[in-house]
């Protein structure tokens, strides 16, 4: 075996032995696992609009958004997304981590300090070291950090990165604070609203995202999401300034370099977008509250609950016993939590039945004591 792959292969043993080896099996079951939070990616209108847009037109951009990659397909999402959320202007891309490196990079200049939340998605961490600018990582929503480094600077520009719900913890980021500390000291604040579309919103921009309902200093912000969790498909999205979508479009790599999004796959966007309704997100939340009142944890702000677990192996066991009863739940294990716990991953979703709910319920709670039981012993 030569140098590198015997690298490779005891990297992997390393992984094997301490529990946290990942596969890509195939899996089929009561889905609380994946991010289709409102259960639309297999609803009849969304894929009806892809089918009807690959009947239209094809099933790929075929090149670059720059060169002949652009179709209607696009255009008309992102004007549909940039009102619904609030927005001068949108631009997609063809996954949500694409839209988030294209956004810090597309924004930040030598002269520019990020301040970046210290539970950021692997996505906008990536997108801080590919900017190049001065990067400071503040502690999780702690605003005085916020506050100091945006007084301390050296730079004649800043740009606050955060996210609006933290998925492993299920926690918020306080938005209108954030952006008053912008105003105060000049800089834009970045919001990956991942978790947050489909989920999060006041009951004027219902599952609109947080940002949606911000009011001041709106100037200031810009918005990434994406477009395979909520709205069942696939992809991201920049929104915010005019000038904005201009810098993304002229300067960000993986706008310029990459393959448009699927025209498929922005017609489906678009229907779904119609269909983040009060009633879905209502149901969402109502299976949310029932597994978190089982399950003891408190209820996130998102869609996602994490049930802590003494090891990654109790947690992978749990998770491949749960699976043999045809429950599908994740596994979050370091290095993908901040705090080094392994926790099981539950999405609530809409449109679950009483019934699954029910036997999800009494099954998860059954074998998260067992494999809990099993690690202490």
């Amino acid at each position: 075996m030569n140098a590198l792959f015997s690298r490779l292969s005891a990297a992997a043993e390393r992984r094997s032995t301490a529990g946290l080896y990942r596969s890509d099996l195939v899996l089929d079951g009561l889905d609380l696992a994946s991010n289709d939070y409102l259960g639309l990616s297999a609803h009849p209108l969304v894929r009806a609009a892809a089918i009807e847009e690959i009947e239209r037109s094809s099933t790929s951009a075929s090149a670059s958004r720059l060169v002949t990659g652009t179709t209607h397909a696009h255009h008309r999402l992102e004007a549909a997304l940039a009102e619904r959320l609030r927005h001068p202007a949108c631009v997609t891309f063809s996954s949500g981590y694409l839209a988030n490196i294209a956004a810090v990079t597309a924004l930040a200049g030598p002269d520019t300090l990020i301040i970046s939340d210290a539970h950021n998605h692997a996505s906008l961490i990536d997108a801080c070291r590919l900017a190049k600018a001065p990067t400071s990582i503040v502690a999780h929503n702690d605003l005085d950090a916020v506050e100091a480094a945006l007084a301390g600077r050296q730079q004649s520009e800043a740009l606050v990165v955060v996210e609006s719900v933290y998925s492993v913890f299920g926690d918020t980021a306080d938005l209108p604070r954030l952006l008053d500390l912008c105003a105060r000291y000049d800089a834009l604040l970045l919001v990956d609203e991942a978790h947050g579309i489909g989920v999060t919103g006041t009951e004027e921009f219902v599952g609109m995202g947080a940002a949606a309902a911000v009011s001041e200093f709106r100037d200031r912000l810009v918005v990434t999401a994406t477009l395979s969790k909520a709205l069942g498909s696939q992809g991201g999205a920049v929104l915010g300034a005019g000038l904005v979508r201009d810098a993304v479009v002229n300067t960000a790599r993986t706008f310029i370099f990459d393959t448009g999004l699927s025209p498929a796959m922005a017609a489906a966007a678009r229907a779904a977008l119609d269909l983040v309704t009060a009633e879905r997100v209502a149901s969402m939340k109502a299976a949310r509250a029932q597994l978190a009142a089982v399950l003891d944890v408190p209820v996130p702000a998102g869609a996602v609950l994490s049930v802590p677990m003494p090891s990654p192996e109790s947690g992978v066991r749990a998770r491949e016993l749960l699976c043999e009863e045809g429950i599908l739940v994740g596994c979050f294990r370091p290095p993908s939590v901040p705090d080094g716990i392994t926790r099981l991953r539950l999405t609530a979703r809409a449109g679950l039945s009483p019934g699954e709910l029910a036997y999800a319920c009494e099954r998860i709670r059954a074998i998260t004591e067992i494999c809990a039981a099993e690690s202490a012993a």
